[in-house]
């Protein structure tokens, strides 16, 4: 793999560990702000929303731009905004901060996913862009367990102050490893772009998106309070699962981008989603059993990210058919439906947790997920059809 996939997996690396760290201090959040956990839990909400709004807005308003110089554009927009949350005087500050990073973060992921499809063969499109999300994985491995410590101990400011050094060295990364000369295609005309936006097959994927991914946050966002208050684990031992649970992230993307490229983006789907509906509810119904608990988080993680380099390679795939010249928007579009989901999924966690209690978020996530199953059979039956028509 060529060296920039490390440059973008290091900067993906600062990114994903600010998205993250946020679900293991939710609580540490909560009490220095003297808000409620669901109030807390829009921290997460309005990050991926500002993910959502900036991933296609952004991605199309900067079509024009060299990849690089928008790359680092995007990292020091990043870098400024943690900043910012690191000195917040109060909850709305925090919001606002958490808002403008998400911004940086949409974009950042719709041209990271572009610049790695160029960079490598095509049969290895999907394991490159696993390499980059694999950032991601690695940022839930060290940097959000080692963030949450940091909030705990030293006050949740300081995690912020540590992701904007992670952010230097992912923007010092970038600068010397990717190239200038990136090839660029020509800014997707108004028409390409609306084709992006009103393909059957495209909205079906960013619905998929949306709420496969979404379900697993209805549960995920509130992980650290399930585990102290329904399992009754210190605050402590919160960091140690959170590791464990991203070295299963870890294992699970490598194995999500394998598996798109072997077996194709629905029937891998269709087996991930299965499996991840599975370990939500087997969540639901050992909560209050310490050690199976720790084991079915360990086996969670693997499932809850492995979807990511399928998804992201299938909207690839179908928009080269449906729009070629939006390739780009297309990504971003789905960048957004990822967040979209984190969004929406955080938000209804935290009606779950104040109307049901924190043990019935994993069975909600687990049935929304079930629905993201069908769907997905329904877009394979879509592209059947699809090539079919081509073949006459």
């Amino acid at each position: 793999m060529p060296l920039a996939l490390w440059a973008l997996m290091i900067s993906a690396f600062a990114v994903g560990t600010t998205e993250f760290v946020i679900v293991g201090l939710l609580p540490t959040i909560a009490t220095s702000l003297g808000v409620s956990l669901p109030s807390a839990g829009l921290l997460v909400s309005l990050y991926a929303l500002g993910v959502t709004i900036g991933a296609p807005v952004l991605t199309a308003l900067t079509a024009r731009l060299p990849r690089k110089s928008l790359l680092l554009a995007l990292l020091a927009l990043f870098i400024a905004g943690n900043a910012f949350a690191a000195v917040a005087p109060g909850y709305n500050s925090l919001l606002a901060a958490r808002f403008i990073t998400g911004l940086a973060h949409g974009v950042f992921f719709a041209i990271a996913s572009t610049i790695a499809t160029n960079l490598v063969a095509r049969e290895k499109e999907s394991s490159a862009i696993a390499m980059v999300f694999m950032g991601l994985t690695v940022a839930l491995v060290t940097g959000v367990p080692l963030g949450t410590w940091i909030g705990q101990v030293f006050g949740w400011q300081s995690t912020f102050l540590g992701v904007v050094v992670l952010g230097v060295i992912g923007l010092v990364a970038s600068a010397a490893l990717v190239p200038a000369n990136m090839p660029q295609s020509t800014p997707p005309s108004l028409r390409a772009q609306f084709q992006v936006l009103t393909s059957p097959r495209l909205l079906l994927v960013y619905l998929i998106t949306a709420i496969g991914y979404g379900g697993n946050f209805v549960a995920f966002t509130y992980l650290a309070p399930m585990l102290t208050e329904v399992t009754g684990m210190t605050a402590g031992s919160v960091s140690l699962i959170i590791l464990l649970y991203g070295a299963s992230v870890a294992a699970g993307n490598i194995l999500g981008g394998k598996m798109a490229d072997r077996m194709g983006p629905v029937p891998a789907l269709t087996l991930i989603f299965a499996g991840l509906a599975l370990i939500l509810a087997a969540l639901g119904a050992v909560l209050t059993h310490p050690i199976l608990a720790i084991a079915v988080v360990g086996l969670w993680g693997g499932f809850a990210f492995a979807n990511v380099p399928p998804l992201q390679s299938y909207v690839v795939q179908i928009a080269r058919e449906v729009s070629p010249d939006a390739v780009d928007v297309a990504s971003g579009m789905n960048i957004g439906a990822f967040n979209m989901g984190i969004a929406l999924g955080a938000w209804f966690g935290g009606i779950v947790v104040q109307s049901a209690g924190l043990a019935s978020a994993p069975l909600v996530g687990a049935f929304i997920v079930v629905v993201a199953i069908v769907l997905t059979r329904l877009s394979g039956q879509l592209d059947r059809r699809a090539l079919a028509v081509a073949a006459e």
